[in-house]
């Protein structure tokens, strides 16, 4: 396909001749080493033009080795052939770009590795996949662990388990592990690669070597590369096509070219697809990740396609501060242009509900429409911040992530409602304080004691806290915003969890011990020393306890987990101030940079990297107050565009170029009816009056609340809380008891009409107390068309069906 590319370059450059030449030109990998006569090395040149654009220029460039005695190339591959050093030389156009070449032990053939190469072969064939042999329970009678996980079992089934069956030492050819790869015998997964394919001679000759297994000098593989680091391509007619280059690192120092073993995908399809050899062909304008997957490591790489059409950024866009400077600078790379700023009707509904969870009253509404100062957004901003409103909605986020709700285990209260409260009470006041994130985390980690005396100790006490394992994942989850559940049982497909990881990371919390109380109610944890560490159920051998992805430490004799607490908020852990800052982000945008925010993965990547590591950097210098972090993103222009959308941005969903329209939380979503209407919702087993932020355990047990997605805090997972509209929503608004309720004990209209107020005026203001906006010429003419005439009786049941047609308008249930 990439002779085509000097078409699509053409086109690319349409009408610019003078951009037609290269500003650089790159061979990838710029350092060669050969070592055995079965090494290789997939070369790539790689033009970049103007503007940063990569092109993939193989195919075209003039390609020597002024060498050629050491190595030969062919089919964009060199291939050792004697010892020596020399250099490869590639020329395109006016640019030339050297790559260093080095043989070694030209003449030596390394024996075929089970580890080293049949296992890749599976891999690279599909055969330990999910959908295959890989599965829990195998397939056709044939189990290999997930992606290699457990390559010793692996060996053991292929060679021990059915003897004589799937191997054919005799007759190498006749072995069923070959025939029905090439699909000489019937195979449920159809050919798997050709009788004339490397895939096959690997495996050929292992078995024609008596199929050995790997002595202990087999070194791991420690890392992966994907080459080039990131592509900038634009729409061509044909496509653009760039191929990828994999590099393996052992831990003997050695490398390896594995891109024709790795396995490849990627996050967009429609911008960026890749093949099974690894080559990118980029789509539509966008941004996407390729990633290539070998061993347990998975890396990825970004492919921004920019349009075709010719672009220029408009000048003069302000930039309130940091996060305007990384959002647009991302944005005119993506030739994406922001929409305007909101208006202040926009911006005064989106950051009270945001903020305090409430439109604003009548009043505040024409104070600050009335205010002509140019710092009365950012006014504004300080003053919500103050508000107890905000206190309770960061509680009740707190609360959420923290499963604050009664517990129960085999029939048992595990964590009584006066726990409950105290749990809540707590993290409330932590919250007023301004308690900084990592003091509150460590003092979580590190709770013990009394259910009901030391508050803290609740985070061991709901039900599946009990289970050693489910408590190190809720902690990863919680705090690190990565979910290692998969590597309970295989080492996780799409991330860097390893079984060994897992089982070390969950050695932190073996030894916390549960005493209940005479009376049943109140618990006391406490770590019993002596449990440490956890057993892995393929060696069948203790795991020392390890940091997620980090060192072991020396806990011997120790509660572990102070040291789980300071390495977990230390400001060189770079997941935990990710994941608040992530967090934080996503509560004010309706999606993270990393979205879902508690799925951080290398195959999950962030939209804007950049972004995401100077609000990380931010929270850590500010020491971990949150509040600071909140004022940056409210002040900034990003948080105050508009939700309309201009041409270049209309396809928009990740890059924060325009507000995304989403739906009120819940809480949010009563809270506001009730103020629209200035009545009290009466709130499943809570008195009236009490707003719904304000719920110690969440609102999952109300039936409004839950209709609308409240979370029921069963999980720390981000997805307790529903957002998704439904029909039962829908007749909720229209006829639910508690909306209907609501109106019915009303007496806003009532109120204004005995005042006498000008039904046009009560209609501007059951639209400011709904919609935080006076209605359009078209919206008050149509109401008061409605009134007009009308008796009193008539009048008051017309105003109630404006406000009823506002709370069910769809304006009234998304923050715009």
């Amino acid at each position: 396909m990439r002779w085509l590319l000097m078409i699509g370059m053409m086109a690319v450059f349409a009408g610019r001749t003078e951009a037609v030449k290269p500003m650089e030109l790159k061979v990838i990998p710029a350092e060669i080493v050969l070592s055995g006569q079965k090494d290789r090395q997939t070369i790539v040149v790689q033009a970049v033009y103007e503007g940063g654009i990569t092109v993939d220029v193989t195919a075209n460039a003039k390609i020597k080795l002024a060498n050629n005695r050491i190595a030969t190339f062919q089919d964009d591959v060199l291939r050792p052939v004697a010892d020596g050093k020399g250099h490869l030389e590639a020329s395109f156009g006016s640019k030339k770009a050297k790559a260093s070449v080095k043989v070694t032990q030209s003449s030596a053939q390394r024996p075929v590795s089970f580890r080293l190469d049949v296992e890749p072969v599976f891999m690279r064939a599909g055969c330990n996949s999910g959908s295959c042999h890989g599965s829990a329970r195998g397939q056709d009678g044939f189990h290999l662990s997930l992606f290699g996980y457990d390559p010793d079992g692996d060996y053991w089934r292929i060679t021990r388990q059915m003897i004589g069956r799937r191997l054919d030492l005799a007759v190498p050819e006749k072995s069923l592990l070959l025939e029905k790869s090439i699909g000489a015998v019937n195979h449920s997964g159809g050919e798997l690669f050709t009788k004339d394919s490397e895939y096959y001679e690997t495996i050929l000759n292992w078995i024609k070597a008596g199929a050995p297994d790997d002595g202990d000098d087999v070194p791991d593989v420690t890392g992966i590369e994907l080459h080039p680091g990131k592509l900038v391509c634009k729409e061509t007619t044909p496509p653009q096509a760039h191929q990828m280059v994999v590099m393996a690192n052992y831990e003997d120092g050695s490398r390896r070219d594995i891109t024709h073993l790795a396995v490849y995908m990627s996050n967009n399809e429609g911008t960026a697809s890749i093949d099974e050899d690894g080559e990118v062909t980029v789509g539509q304008s966008g941004s996407a990740y390729v990633f290539a997957r070998f061993d347990k490591h998975t890396v990825g790489t970004e492919v921004v396609v920019l349009p075709r059409e010719s672009f220029n950024w408009p000048k003069g866009i302000p930039e309130h501060n940091y996060i305007d400077e990384l959002v647009f600078d991302k944005l005119e790379k993506l030739q994406i242009v922001p929409s305007e700023l909101s208006t202040d009707e926009e911006f005064m509904r989106r950051v009270y509900l945001d903020v305090v969870g409430l439109p604003p009253t009548v009043e505040e509404y024409e104070a600050f429409v009335a205010d002509t100062s140019e710092s009365k957004r950012e006014s504004l901003v300080m003053k919500l911040l103050e508000r107890e409103e905000f206190i309770d909605m960061w509680a009740m986020k707190w609360g959420e992530l923290l499963q604050i709700v009664e517990g129960r285990q085999n029939n048992n209260s595990t964590r009584p409602l006066k726990a409950v409260w105290s749990y809540y009470y707590y993290v409330r006041e932590h919250v007023a304080q301004n308690t900084p994130l990592d003091v509150m985390v460590r003092e979580l980690i590190n709770g013990g004691g009394s259910n009901l005396h030391s508050p803290q100790s609740n985070f061991y006490t709901s039900p599946e806290q009990f289970e050693v394992q489910k408590m190190a994942e809720n902690v990863a989850q919680q705090f690190l915003g990565a979910r290692i559940q998969c590597a309970q049982c295989h080492n996780h497909p799409f991330d860097r969890w390893t079984m060994d990881d897992y089982y070390g990371f969950t050695g932190f919390f073996e030894g916390l011990t549960y005493k209940k109380a005479p009376d049943g109610r109140e618990v006391f944890v406490r770590y019993a020393p002596g449990k440490l560490g956890s057993e892995h159920p393929v060696y069948k051998e203790k795991i020392p306890v390890k940091y997620l992805g980090g060192e072991t430490p020396d806990l011997e004799g120790k509660d572990p987990r102070p040291a789980l607490a300071e390495w977990m908020t230390s400001p060189d852990n770079e997941l935990f101030a990710q994941n608040f800052a992530n967090r934080i982000w996503a509560h004010f945008f309706g999606r993270g940079i990393i979205d879902p925010v508690d799925d951080v993965r290398i195959s999950n990547p962030p939209s804007n990297s950049e972004l995401l590591a100077e609000l990380s950097n931010r929270l850590v210098q500010y020491d971990y107050d949150m509040k600071k972090l909140v004022e940056d993103i409210l002040l900034s222009r990003t948080y105050q565009l508009s939700s309309r959308l201009n041409d270049s941005n209309r396809n928009d969903f990740q890059h924060f170029s325009h507000a995304y329209v989403r739906r009120l939380l819940p809480e949010v979503m009563l809270d506001t009816i009730s103020a629209a209407t200035d009545t009290e919702a009466t709130i499943a087993n809570y008195p009236k009056g009490l707003r719904a932020t304000q719920l110690f355990q969440g609102g999952g047990r109300d039936n409004f609340l839950r209709t609308f997605g409240a979370s029921t805090r069963e999980s720390v997972c981000a997805c307790e809380v529903k957002t998704d509209a439904t029909l039962a929503q829908a007749l909720e608004l229209i006829n639910g008891e508690n909306v209907e309720r609501l109106f019915r004990e009303s007496r806003v209209i009532y109120e204004r009409m005995k005042e006498g107020v000008s039904d046009e005026e009560i209609v501007e203001e059951l639209y400011i107390r709904a919609l935080t906006r006076k209605p359009s010429d078209v919206e008050r003419k149509k109401f008061m068309d409605a009134i007009v005439g009308a008796d009193e009786k008539e009048k008051k049941q017309a105003l109630e069906d404006v406000i009823w047609a506002l709370i069910n308008s769809t304006e009234f249930g998304y923050n715009h």
